[in-house]
C-alpha cells in the first residue's frame, strides 16, 4: 500500500486531491468537495437530553476554514447532509463561520437530512440544487444503482453512506478506515463530519479504494 499525506487521483482528464480531512480538492475547478457534515447533529442530540460535547460542530467548521485557507477554492460543494436536521444553536455557528468566506461560492446538494427551509440557505448565499452538473462530474447526495449510473450524464460524485475500507492484520487484527471509493463511473466520498460513523462496505474487485489513517490516505 502506498501511503502519503494527500492522494492525487487523475480521473476524466481532472486532478483530484485526496485528502486526509475527508475532503476533496479539484484542482482544474479549484473546488473543495466535501460530504456529509452533519451540522448540527449533537445539538440535535442534546436538544433531546443527550450529553454531547458543544464544540463538535465548530470543530469541523475549523476544520473546513482550514482547507479554504490552504487551497484557496472558489468554490465549496457539500455532497448532501449539510446540517443534521431542524435548525438549533449550531445553525448560528454555521451563519457566523459564513460571514468569513463572503465571496466563496457554495452549493450544496440537498441531501435525506437537509430538511431546513432553502430560505434559511440562500439568506446565506448557499445554492440549493437537488444535484449539481460542473465539468465531466455529477454531484449528487445518493449514490446511484449500477442501472441508473447507465442513464447518468457525467461521472457521480457522492456522499449519503459513510463508506469505510476494512483492514486485516495479522492473527484477527481489523481496523475499517473512512475511504474514498472510485468505481467505474461513480466516486463515494467518506463523511466529513467528526460525529458520524462509517460502515465497511463491500468493494468490486477494479474499484480505486483510498483509506483515510488519521493524517495520511492510504491507496489498498
Amino acid at each position: 500500500m502506498k501511503i502519503c499525506a494527500e492522494a492525487e487521483v487523475d480521473l476524466l482528464d481532472q486532478s483530484l486531491l485526496l485528502l486526509p480531512e475527508k475532503a476533496i480538492y479539484w484542482q482544474q475547478e479549484k473546488a473543495l468537495i466535501a460530504a456529509d457534515v452533519h451540522l448540527g447533529k449533537s445539538g440535535h442530540f442534546r436538544k433531546a437530553g443527550i450529553a454531547i460535547p458543544q464544540n463538535i460542530a465548530q470543530e469541523d467548521l475549523a476544520v473546513l476554514s482550514d482547507l479554504i485557507l490552504q487551497y484557496h477554492p472558489e468554490k465549496l460543494i457539500f455532497l448532501g447532509d449539510l446540517f443534521h436536521s431542524e435548525l438549533n444553536t449550531d445553525w448560528d455557528w454555521f451563519a457566523m463561520w459564513r460571514e468569513q468566506f463572503p465571496h466563496l461560492k457554495i452549493i450544496l446538494v440537498k441531501g435525506n437530512h437537509d430538511i431546513i427551509n432553502d430560505e434559511y440557505y440562500h439568506k446565506l448565499n448557499i445554492e440549493t440544487p437537488i444535484e449539481y452538473q460542473i465539468g465531466p462530474f455529477l454531484m449528487l447526495h445518493h449514490p446511484l444503482t449500477p442501472a441508473q449510473l447507465l442513464q447518468a450524464e457525467g461521472y457521480v460524485m457522492c456522499g449519503h453512506i459513510h463508506p469505510g475500507v476494512r483492514l486485516h492484520g495479522k492473527g484477527r487484527q481489523a481496523l475499517t478506515l473512512p475511504c474514498f471509493t472510485f468505481s467505474e463511473k461513480q466516486a463515494i466520498l467518506p463523511s466529513f463530519g467528526r460525529f458520524t460513523g462509517k460502515v465497511a462496505i463491500r468493494h468490486h474487485q477494479d474499484d480505486h479504494v483510498y483509506g483515510v489513517l488519521g493524517d495520511r490516505v492510504i491507496k489498498v
